[in-house]
């Protein structure tokens, strides 16, 4: 079983707020580190996205994946992605849970290479991706 990196972090909007800009995943590039790449392949009743396309760049080589997502919407949104050349498994999820005026937002998220990869590097790469994403969510939320 493939270990994962949990990570969170406080924004001041609510978790309506939060997951609207979450679930966004076009605009990505725009503030996500590393992600240089995403379409949209087909969407859910709600206009959503339910599955798309990514390129990632910076995790060791250039990576692409195609992402399945779920809601529970406003608190939560996940993502599993197929198996492919690059990647075995790939899963995470944001939590968003309202506190006193803000939203205390978990990141979790666990991947496994299709590549030898020292586990050191893949669990800096994975604590990276998840602290980067945060920041990166806060600060276009709050903008």
């Amino acid at each position: 079983m493939t270990e994962g990196t949990a990570q969170s972090i406080e924004i001041d909007a609510s978790p309506e707020e939060i997951f609207a800009v979450a679930v966004e995943i076009e605009r990505y590039p725009e503030w996500a580190s590393g992600v240089s790449r995403v379409e949209v392949l087909e969407r859910d009743e709600q206009e959503r996205p339910l599955r798309a396309a990514f390129e990632l760049e910076g995790f060791v080589k250039k990576i692409s994946y195609e992402l399945t997502y779920s809601y529970d919407q406003p608190t939560r949104m996940s993502w599993v992605a197929d198996p492919n050349s690059d990647l075995d498994l790939l899963e995470g999820s944001y939590t968003f849970t309202e506190t006193d005026g803000a939203t205390e937002v978990v990141y979790v998220l666990r991947v496994k290479p299709n590549f030898p990869i020292p586990g050191f590097i893949r669990r800096q790469a994975e604590k990276q991706i998840v602290s980067t994403a945060l920041r990166g969510l806060r600060q276009q939320v709050e903008a």
